[in-house]
């Protein structure tokens, strides 16, 4: 049985998956707001301490940047982790176990090329809109990481360079300022309510 690990904005989640790709069992978190990182660590081990029993490895999808392969992890979106050691935090806690933790949204290419929509394709890229906006690239069969394992990364591509909004990269007109998930909701409330005056 491998533990599996999502760690997003805004939520967390863990899960039991065979082999195969089954998921056995699963449960999930909150992300904690505003919150510290040892907070953000213990709302981490409480959602996965049930599931910790007889595991043979863990692997993290986590959202970025991030240090890679070492798993030292920065998100945006989680302002309370910056250069947080998740990957070694994880390792001590599962002593003698490989622990991979890499940016949520290549896992989700990883798992869509195995076992999802990408199944058969040789080139596809993955993308993930929540909290954020991510992106993980499979090409020739094979996953790129590239030097600092964001390959693929199209959040922050500069899509609106004249006045477009600041992102929580610091820079303006990124993917994710404008069409991340929260962004979205802005946008149609304020458009539903100039359309209805």
């Amino acid at each position: 049985m491998i533990l599996a690990i999502d760690i997003g904005g805004t939520k967390m989640a863990a899960g039991l998956v065979t082999r195969d790709g089954t998921v056995v069992t699963s449960r999930r978190a909150t992300t904690p707001q505003g919150a510290d990182a040892e907070t953000l660590w213990r709302t981490l081990t409480d959602l996965i301490a049930p599931l910790g029993g007889d595991v043979e490895g863990v692997g993290v999808g986590c959202g970025g940047p991030m240090t890679w392969p070492d798993g030292e992890v920065s998100p945006l979106n989680i302002p309370g982790w910056r250069r947080f050691p998740l990957r070694a935090r994880l390792t001590a806690l599962f002593p003698g176990l490989p622990v991979r933790v890499h940016n949520d949204a290549v896992c989700l290419a990883i798992a869509e090329h195995w076992k999802g929509a990408g199944q058969g394709t040789r080139d596809m890229l993955g993308m993930v809109v929540s909290t954020g906006v991510g992106g993980g690239l499979i090409l020739g069969g094979r996953l790129v990481h590239g030097r600092t394992g964001n390959a693929g990364h199209i959040g922050h591509v500069v899509v609106e360079p004249d006045g477009g909004p600041r992102c929580g990269c610091g820079g303006h007109g990124c993917l994710e300022a404008v069409a991340r998930g929260p962004a979205l909701t802005t946008w149609a409330v304020s458009y539903t309510l100039l359309r209805a005056t």
